[in-house]
């Protein structure tokens, strides 16, 4: 049974994760993004207290919790101003389809690593012509008849952190010999593969993990690089895709955390005319509000990553696209008001909130817009006729 209040155990990881986040709080993860790096002290600081394999299975090195504990860290990193991105991918994604669906020498291979934080995975889905509809995926898997190895082709678009990543679980397509219809599958594509290309895509939004193109050329992987059954197709997928949407909703509410909290430490301080601007309902009303708007999409947050902890994929999909939508409204709402609140100086390089702006819009856009969440909802949920 799930609680709305948090057990024990959820708060002490959230106050431990808090204290390590204000160690670095806002001003480390700019001087990162200045210099154009991965925030790695705080990176191997969370690994070495567990809070990155938090997820995974005891047996490989992680903590045996869940999705519920890993979107806590990334919240609570978050509120404290530096969230780290690859927690979405690498461990939540990533760490979770081979958890569910890998060999054993997968594994062995990846979850430790994944676990303490050694090594990374970037998740490849995204391609130029498909955008949010992922029964376009034109990049192909088609066996060599002769070795039985595995050869790629294809492009794909917004893929973070390849860079760093020491492998790509990449979605392709294979051909079903009974139908002839293509099925997504799940490969792992090392990053220095022959034919893996990547190129840096130049983003208005600066952050810590970069953003790239992907082109595979005939890209040879052995046979048992295909995560899973080749005919689970997108169940397999959806068990990386609900734990996206639960990451991205906590990563929205932990930047907007940050920034309802910097407006209000102004608003208590800030004094016109005799008194803090935080007394005038103009000023006060608008915060509670987007405080209020948080909190909710907290909840189904929770809500939905229990159910997928609980082995629920149908109940987890419709709350996690649910989750990912609240939240993604609130984060937007609670940065503009927030820098509203600060006037002018809420624009400044100072107080650090008006790059939020644009980072806040990620959380409508990405991993999948809020128009297909309506979508999904209207036909699936409400069971009004399908308009796409």
């Amino acid at each position: 049974m799930t609680t709305l209040v948090e057990t024990e155990e959820h708060k002490a990881l959230r106050a431990a994760v808090s204290a390590l986040g204000n160690r670095y709080g806002r001003d480390y993860m700019a001087k990162v993004i200045a210099d154009g790096r991965h925030p790695d002290e705080l990176w191997s600081e969370a690994a070495k207290l567990g809070y990155l394999g938090v997820n995974l299975p005891e047996e490989y090195g992680g903590g045996g919790g869940g999705i519920a504990e890993l979107s806590i860290v990334l919240e609570e990193l978050g509120a404290a101003g530096c969230p780290l991105l690859m927690l979405v991918v690498s461990p939540a994604i990533c760490g979770t389809v081979i958890a569910r669906f890998g060999t054993e020498a997968q594994k062995r291979a990846w979850l430790p690593g994944l676990a303490d934080g050694t090594r990374t995975m970037a998740f490849g889905i995204t391609e130029p012509d498909a955008g949010s509809n992922s029964h376009r995926i034109t990049t192909t898997a088609r066996r060599d008849p002769d070795s039985g190895d595995w050869l790629l082709t294809g492009r794909k678009v917004y893929i973070s952190g390849v860079d760093i990543a020491d492998a790509t679980l990449i979605v392709g397509r294979t051909e079903d010999a009974r139908t002839g219809r293509l099925k997504p599958c799940l490969f792992i594509v090392p990053r220095d593969a022959d034919g893996f290309l990547r190129r840096p895509i130049d983003m208005e939004l600066h952050g810590a993990e970069k953003q790239f193109e992907l082109t595979l050329d005939d890209v040879r992987l052995p046979a048992d690089a295909l995560v899973g059954d080749e005919d689970a197709g997108l169940l397999q997928l959806f068990a990386g895709l609900n734990p996206e949407r639960v990451m991205t909703a906590a990563f929205a509410i932990g930047m907007g955390r940050y920034a309802l909290s910097r407006a209000v430490r102004y608003a208590r301080e800030r004094t016109v005319w005799n008194a803090p601007i935080g007394s005038h309902q103009a000023i006060a009303h608008p915060l509670a509000q987007a405080h209020i708007d948080l909190e909710l999409a907290r909840l189904m947050t929770q809500k939905a990553a229990h159910l997928y902890d609980a082995g629920d994929d149908a109940g987890a999909g419709e709350a996690a696209n649910m989750a990912k939508y609240a939240a993604g409204e609130a984060c937007v709402k609670a940065v503009d008001q927030s820098v509203h609140t600060l006037g002018g100086n809420g624009l400044t390089r100072e107080y650090g909130l008006a790059s939020l702006i644009t980072a806040s819009r990620v959380a409508r856009i990405a991993p999948v817009s809020r128009e297909m969440i309506l979508n999904y909802v209207s036909h699936q949920t409400l069971g009004l006729p399908k308009s796409y």
